[in-house]
């Protein structure tokens, strides 16, 4: 067969697994960290309630869209491993598909209803435990334990 064949996906490369991880870690732990420990945390610190929400409404956005970049990135190496059937019927697949959903959906709604406070923290949190039960999946191509 020649090696030019598309029916078989290329298999993944190191930098593929720790592209993937490193993109999970940012995204993932980004999001965790700032909703659960930082801003709880400038919370604290006796800053007026007004000024912790200005924050938010700062970081929240650049951080959704960290998270966007980062999985575009995780389904890119997901399809050069397991090729393009892998993002509907693979967990990780459905997983990036959906927090993918969500950021969008986070955007659309900050810029065309940015009143839609509980739509937005939904979405956030949809994308975190996303995020966490994506953490549970083995890396594309490394063997299921």
């Amino acid at each position: 067969m020649s090696k030019f064949a598309t029916s078989k996906p290329q298999q993944p490369s190191r930098a593929a697994a720790v592209s993937w991880q490193l993109a999970q870690t940012l995204w993932v732990g980004g999001l965790w960290l700032l909703q659960f420990v930082i801003l709880p945390a400038i919370g604290q610190t006796g800053l007026a309630p007004l000024l912790v929400q200005e924050i938010a409404e700062r970081l929240v956005p650049l951080l959704v869209g960290l998270t966007a970049v980062c999985v575009a990135l995780q389904a890119f190496a997901l399809l050069r491993s397991d090729g393009l059937s892998s993002l509907l019927r693979d967990m990780r697949g459905q997983l990036l598909l959906t927090v993918a959903v969500m950021a969008l959906s986070y955007f659309v709604t900050l810029h065309q209803w940015p009143e839609a406070q509980y739509w937005l923290r939904f979405s956030y949190l949809v994308m975190a435990f996303c995020g966490l039960l994506l953490v549970l999946q083995p890396v594309p191509g490394k063997e299921r334990s």
